[in-house]
């Protein structure tokens, strides 16, 4: 993990401007602004605190919206994920997956779809992750803090729909035990495997098949932007956490 923030390389860019293609001519070039975003993701700055040398802060924010509503930071992230995953020898498409979520705090003023961790006393939002083996994200929802992680793990199947036809098992924890592998087996027909560590042993241990999305969670850290939820819209955190792995995919490549 790089310790500074690095703009694009020229071939960091070649790759993305192949998967979003040509874009129509402006004042300031897209590869300019994505430069802006990765590094406001990195630093955590609020946008209206950019730097000089990047445009103003409201063309930033125009593109990382549209990008946003288009569906263009899925569709990067996902090419990204078939392409790190064929460069390490594996299938495009993975057989395994593992899920697990994360509890954040909102920042003041933050109130839309936020809700308390009663489990974690964390008053913001629950990130929810399916990862493969590489721990590689194949989907990423944001939900109220409040909400199970079966009832926030469905609301994430839904962004697997036609993306993985290999996948056989899902790993988790107890806390999908339920509606969700019930939900699992009755709608798609995929093995789900319950992995816990004993309730006897403290810290981390490492938990087969698992792990990975546990690491994936840690990787977040190197985002300041991520430390806690500052998004006013759940679709403005979802699409933060693909620009903070689409920026560790591409310092792979």
């Amino acid at each position: 993990m790089r310790k500074n923030f690095t703009p694009l390389t020229d071939s960091n860019w070649q790759i993305i401007e192949k998967i979003i293609g040509k874009q129509r001519k402006s004042k300031h070039s897209l590869r300019t602004i994505l430069d802006a975003i990765f590094w406001l993701n990195y630093t955590g700055v609020q946008w209206r605190e950019m730097k000089e040398i990047y445009p103003p802060w409201a063309t930033v924010y125009y593109h990382f919206r549209q990008l946003r509503l288009n569906g263009i930071w899925e569709q990067i992230l996902q090419s990204l994920v078939s392409m790190e995953r064929k460069r390490q020898g594996k299938e495009e498409s993975p057989s395994l997956l593992a899920i697990d979520s994360q509890s954040v705090k909102t920042v003041q003023f933050i109130s839309n779809e936020t809700g308390i961790d009663g489990n974690k006393k964390i008053n913001g939002r629950k990130r929810t992750i399916l990862v493969d083996t590489l721990g590689l994200p194949l989907a990423i929802k944001v939900s109220p803090a409040n909400a199970s992680d079966n009832e926030a793990g469905i609301k994430a199947l839904e962004e697997l729909k036609g993306c993985v036809p290999r996948l056989k098992k899902i790993t988790a924890d107890n806390g999908y035990k339920l509606t969700f592998t019930e939900h699992v087996k009755d709608n798609f027909g995929w093995e789900i495997e319950i992995a816990q560590k004993p309730e006897s042993i403290n810290g981390f241990i490492p938990q087969k098949n698992r792990w990975q999305v546990e690491r994936s969670f840690s990787w977040l850290n190197f985002r300041r932007r991520l430390f806690k939820d500052v998004e006013k819209l759940v679709e403005s955190s979802e699409a933060m956490l693909k620009i903070a792995f689409i920026s560790f995919i591409t310092n792979r490549l």
